[in-house]
């Protein structure tokens, strides 16, 4: 049964790091957005496995039962921890599907271990080089901290994550403040430049249709600077949350990308 889900634990040092696992084939590897963990993407994780793939989700540090410390120093630990990730299952190398966050861990993986990546998948995902729109960070922020009354947190989460007539109320939980501290620190640590190309594997960029951080405009930038081996697909009635807008959606079309471009 492709639903049926396992769970491991890949050691890496002195790091524990949780993974969620499902179905057979070539592998996937999933890695969410900033502050939030693998939960985000179980709808997508679904489809994929029923699509013929081995679906590998790992917890950033600090969520389920992968260790909280060390702290992510640098963007080349949250790439280092899913290179042992995938190192451990033995089915690699991978397709690497980034959401938000997540992208900027799988484009410095495909940098540094180009060995463990057949492709890329950017799923919102900001490929300039400047950080974030401070009033964006702030609506993260905002978004993500149980402090403040619902309805300030919902209008963030409207503004940052969720295209109008989308229902951004389901995103008030699994955030995890702490996390998404440490996750920002380690990536304005790590300039964008190291990141920005996915090294020389084939991308896929899927562009929501209401973004505050993935213009249009960037896909047309990024197709100029990465030519033929980036693949653009816009993404219907969405925002930043993407994977929780349109999973389905988002799931087949990786699949069947996926299959054009593995040996």
């Amino acid at each position: 049964m492709t639903k049926t889900i396992e769970r491991t634990i890949v050691s890496r040092g002195q790091l524990r790091l949780d993974v969620l696992s499902q179905g057979r084939g070539p592998t996937m590897v999933l890695l969410p957005s900033l502050g939030r963990g693998a939960d985000d993407f179980a709808p997508m994780a679904d489809v994929l496995a029923e699509a013929g793939f081995r679906v590998l989700r790992p917890q950033p540090r600090g969520i389920g039962g992968s260790s909280a410390s060390p702290a992510y120093a640098s963007l080349h630990d949250c790439s280092n921890d899913i290179a042992a990730v995938i190192e451990a299952d033995g089915n690699g190398p991978a397709v690497l599907v980034g959401h938000a966050f997540g992208n900027r861990v799988s484009r410095l993986l495909a940098t540094i271990r180009p060995d463990l990546v057949t492709g890329v998948v950017l799923v919102a995902a900001n490929v300039g080089h400047a950080p974030s729109p401070p009033k964006v960070r702030e609506a993260i922020r905002n978004s993500a901290n149980p402090a403040l009354p619902d309805d300030v947190r919902l209008d963030a989460l409207r503004y940052a994550f969720f295209a109008p007539g989308n229902d951004a109320a389901p995103w008030l939980k699994n955030w995890h403040p702490d996390v998404l501290a440490s996750q920002r620190l380690a990536g304005d640590q790590t300039p964008r430049t190291e990141d920005y190309a996915s090294g020389v594997a084939p991308v896929l960029y899927m562009q929501p249709s209401h973004d505050p951080l993935a213009h249009a405009q960037d896909a047309v930038d990024y197709k100029a600077a990465l030519g033929d081996r980036l693949t653009v697909i816009k993404i219907p009635q969405s925002s930043h949350a993407a994977i929780a807008e349109q999973p389905v959606f988002i799931a087949s079309e990786i699949a069947a990308w996926a299959r054009r471009i593995l040996p």
